[in-house]
């Protein structure tokens, strides 16, 4: 009867938890089997197609910017980040200030007065002080920044569609319907987020006053 009972708690398995129920699925992905410690790649067993799409995406991504900023180095001498300040600059002809270049471009105040310094160094844009608020500035292409940056946007838009002309034309319809619906669940996520991140602004600032 000792036995017996030793053995039933020997093989019986543990209770399961919140935290374990949560990480279930890891149990598909195989652990290694030469005693390295490598974190196993999330395909290696794991059928959870949606990390497949977003690593399939991320790397399709990388692998375009990388064509795109080699040759725009090779037959402009400009890197992609210039590239894409004056394509939003392109858009206003009365040109954006530094914020709302940098909130289109998704990068920092500091990142863009960096890259707005090199493109009126090389006298593709211009600052000029706004009509009212003379603590922002704004930021305009040139006469000569425009037709410099019409040029390699023909360039640009030839180098994209020898990158995808090989997808048939009905699958580059339905990947454009289905990275929109993508795109539009994304923005509602970052929308919350966005929402969520001002109101802990709020509270901090509020703490700091309170300190």
């Amino acid at each position: 009867m000792k036995k017996k009972t030793q053995e039933r708690m020997r093989t019986a398995r543990p209770p399961r938890t919140r935290a374990s129920s949560q990480h279930a699925h890891l149990a598909n992905i195989p652990i290694p089997q030469d005693g390295s410690s490598r974190a196993p790649h999330p395909s290696e067993g794991s059928n959870h197609i949606e990390i497949r799409i977003w690593l399939r995406l991320l790397s399709c991504t990388k692998l375009i910017e990388n064509v795109l900023k080699s040759k725009l180095r090779s037959d402009f001498g400009t890197s992609l980040s210039r590239f894409d300040v004056l394509a939003q600059l392109d858009r206003f002809e009365h040109g954006l200030t530094m914020t709302e270049l940098s909130r289109r471009l998704l990068v920092s105040n500091g990142a863009i007065t960096g890259l707005v310094d090199k493109l009126v160094a090389e006298k593709l844009v211009l600052r000029e002080p706004h009509a009212t608020d003379k603590r922002t500035v704004i930021v305009q292409l040139t006469a000569n920044g425009r037709v410099q940056f019409r040029r390699m946007a023909l360039r640009h838009e030839e180098w994209v569609i020898s990158l995808l002309g090989d997808l048939s034309h009905e699958a580059r319809v339905e990947l454009l319907q289905n990275l929109t619906l993508l795109k539009r669940r994304l923005d509602g996520v970052s929308g919350k987020q966005d929402r969520v991140d001002t109101a802990l602004q709020d509270v901090e600032s509020v703490d700091e006053k309170a300190d």
